[in-house]
């Protein structure tokens, strides 16, 4: 979608005319000396076949329709040994990287409250043989504390050089690793560690004396607390039997024990490595099962869509490692012998939040050329970039907004454009750091005006993949020659993925000119199944005839010509108003999601009613600009609890809807302005960012009677 610019029409005839020049005199010079040809003939391709021609056949690469990739490198088929393959080749060469912190003081805010703020130093490195070593030590001290193979250990700890260590010792003992987000809840944790009887839990300082200190007198087998940086000060309130200890002297226990003699149980293929509880958009966590054989499938499709993958290339790790999606993409950095540098969402960027102001986040320092992204996180780039656009004065704001149409039309065309990087996009560029040549979205859908702002801002393809925990994160993505935006791309090279009818919904397999229904992805990277939970395992999987192992992933999906998905709608999300139209509550905020008004929206329709309502986190700035012009004033609780303003807000809505093609019952009635954000400490959504519909309905019951008329006490 093009952005609106004020230009006088006579004066836009000439801009117009010298574009059009411009662009004659550098195409023979692009088309002779530019790699972007073959890119052109590449994204025109088919990517993706039907093994047959039967309605619902799976879909596979066209890299691998006669067999699927399973493994990264001949003979490593378990995690340790893609390691150590790893270690032998790039044995010197910098692996985990850490910034030092100079500095941190408290700063007071206006409203009274106290920010934390940081100084941060230069990144310090762990060569792949230092890795190695100290994750050789950390598994062999753990022998020392009794750990045995196979059994669980769980990691609760944030995303750091150490929680990596301590993942690739568990995978060269055979320890199953029990991964919980550091942002769970303290019932959800408890839960976790219970259910998978863990002895031993390695966490940090911080979250040992903040959530773990509150609920271990909860968790009885708990024996062993490591914190991976250093003793916390006080002791006495944990309970008696439990033995607190410091990574750095298991290490030193571990580089002292006498393991000559003693056989070394290495993992086979099919042995878990994983039990990871995803963050659950809907009930208590599910601890998914994830073998050795899995993960390195998964890695291995991942890898090949990443041209050029090598010793070059930085990557920037700051999501949740407890996450499939950084899990994998570190995984698939550590085997290609890349960089990885350490970061958190509170000090990426110079405008993060703990950064003190005029010293540099960690994208400035590191300069990384690798980094994945939610959703979330792209579209408040998306937001921040365009609110400092329209503060520009009219002529900057203009040069940027016909440079933005350029672009977008020449990297439709598949075309590049030098000159608009170089003059007008390199300072929104240098907000990653300057060097990123590929973004890599994941863990919610992307929507196609955010896709289309990172392409054309950050000058490189933004990559959106499809896969979920219960396919070791494996499932498509797209190639970076493809600038087509809403799509997910083609199978991976490592599985295959057909289209199941779902009646109900009206979805078929058979359906033209594009088949639909559930998507089921088949493959080594589907995993073994939940934990303790053979019901829903059964549930979600299947095996067919030919022993091929099938995840059921409650998506809608439909195939283009080109073999390339896009996802179209979720079950769950799906729900029939009381006139018998169907409402996907999905393609609802997706529609209303890019407003500036909004930073987060729910939508809820209720099968009693017939009409949708929403629940809105609306953005601080934008509403209190709209209230200012309205001549509404007082406080941000008493704006958001206005009906006016709800009313003016809903008339954005409204226009936004119809823009985006909405259908007239598909336009939210009503809406409740929430004054707090949802973030994954409030446990309305998950660490991804993806709502959870379950807990917002409870939070808003109140809110829906309302809404829908019900007298409310």
């Amino acid at each position: 979608m093009k952005l609106k610019h004020n230009i006088n029409p006579v004066l836009l005839h000439f801009i117009n005319f010298i574009i059009l020049v411009y662009s004659f005199v550098t195409y023979i010079p692009w088309y002779i000396f530019s790699g972007s040809r073959q890119a052109i003939a590449k994204a025109k391709q088919v990517k993706a076949k039907p093994v047959n021609n039967k309605p619902g056949g799976a879909y596979r690469s066209v890299n691998s329709l006669h067999c699927l990739a399973s493994v990264l490198y001949p003979g490593c088929d378990t995690l340790d040994k893609v390691f150590k393959y790893a270690k032998t080749k790039f044995k010197d060469k910098k692996l985990l990287g850490t910034r030092e912190i100079l500095k941190e003081e408290d700063e007071i805010q206006p409203s009274g409250k106290v920010f934390k703020k940081v100084i941060l130093g230069k990144y310090t490195w762990l060569s792949y043989e230092d890795v190695y070593i100290k994750a050789v030590n950390f598994g062999n001290g753990l022998a020392v504390l009794g750990q045995q193979p196979k059994t669980n250990i769980a990691i609760f700890c944030e995303t750091r050089a150490e929680w990596m260590i301590a993942a690739q010792a568990c995978f060269m003992c055979n320890y199953q690793l029990v991964t919980l987000y550091a942002t769970l809840g303290g019932p959800a944790i408890v839960h976790g560690l219970n259910e998978t009887e863990v002895t031993t839990i390695i966490t940090s300082k911080e979250l040992m004396q903040t959530k773990l200190k509150e609920i271990v007198s909860q968790v009885p087998l708990l024996r062993h607390i490591i914190t991976v940086d250093g003793k916390p000060t006080m002791w006495s309130e944990f309970p008696k039997g439990v033995i607190v200890h410091t990574m750095a002297s298991v290490q030193a226990m571990g580089a002292k024990a006498d393991t000559g003699n003693k056989p070394q149980a290495r993992p086979l293929p099919s042995d878990i490595a994983v039990i990871m509880y995803t963050s659950g958009s809907t009930g208590v966590p599910k601890g998914v099962m994830i073998s050795h054989c899995n993960i390195i499938a998964g890695i291995t499709g991942m890898a090949e869509r990443i041209p050029n993958l090598g010793e070059k290339d930085v990557y920037i790790g700051y999501l949740p490692l407890a996450h499939v999606l950084e899990l994998s993409a570190e995984l698939v950095c550590l085997s290609h012998g890349c960089r990885i540098g350490y970061s958190s969402p509170q000090t990426l960027a110079d405008q993060s939040s703990k950064i003190k102001k005029g010293s540099k986040g960690d994208v400035t320092t590191l300069k990384p050329t690798l980094m994945a992204a939610v959703p979330e996180i792209m579209d408040r780039i998306y937001k921040n970039v365009m609110n400092k656009v329209n503060e520009m004065t009219s002529f900057q704001r203009n040069l940027f907004i016909l440079a933005y149409n350029y672009k977008m039309e020449q990297i439709s065309k598949g075309y590049t454009t030098p000159l608009c990087d170089s003059l007008i996009f390199r300072k929104v560029r240098m907000l990653l750091g300057g060097k990123i040549r590929i973004l890599l979205c994941g863990g919610a859908p992307l929507s196609a005006a955010t896709q289309r702002f990172m392409n054309i801002c950050f000058c490189c393809p933004v990559g959106q993949g499809y896969g979920l925990t219960e396919s070791a994160g494996a499932g498509t993505i797209t190639e970076v020659w493809d600038y087509t935006t809403g799509r997910v791309g083609a199978p991976l090279v490592c599985c295959e993925i057909k289209l199941l009818n779902w009646e109900e919904g009206g979805y078929y397999n058979s359906d033209k000119p594009y088949p639909r229904g559930e998507i089921l992805i088949g493959g080594q990277n589907v995993t073994v199944g939940y934990y303790k939970n053979e019901v829903r395992t059964k549930k979600d999987f299947s095996v067919d005839e030919n022993g091929q192992r099938w995840l059921h992933t409650g998506d809608i999906g439909e195939f283009h010509q080109d073999g390339c998905l896009k996802i179209i709608d979720r079950k769950k999300d799906l729900v029939k108003l009381q006139a018998g139209e169907y409402v996907s509550l999905g393609k609802v905020e997706a529609a209303l999601k890019n407003l500036p008004l909004v930073d987060n929206i729910c939508a809820y329709a209720s099968s009693f009613h017939s009409y949708v309502i929403g629940f809105v986190v609306p953005n601080q700035k934008e509403l209190a600009d709209l209230a200012r012009k309205k001549g509404f004033k007082g406080t941000w609780e008493e704006i958001c609890n206005s009906p006016e303003m709800e009313k003016e807000v809903l008339k954005v809505l409204a226009e936004a809807a119809m823009a985006a093609n909405l259908e007239k019952f598909e336009i939210p009635v009503k809406i409740r302005l929430s004054p707090d954000p949802w973030t994954p400490e409030t446990g309305l959504v998950t660490d991804a960012f993806k709502l959870k519909r379950k807990e917002l309905t409870a939070y808003y019951q109140m809110d829906i009677d309302r809404m829908y008329g019900k007298n409310v006490k």
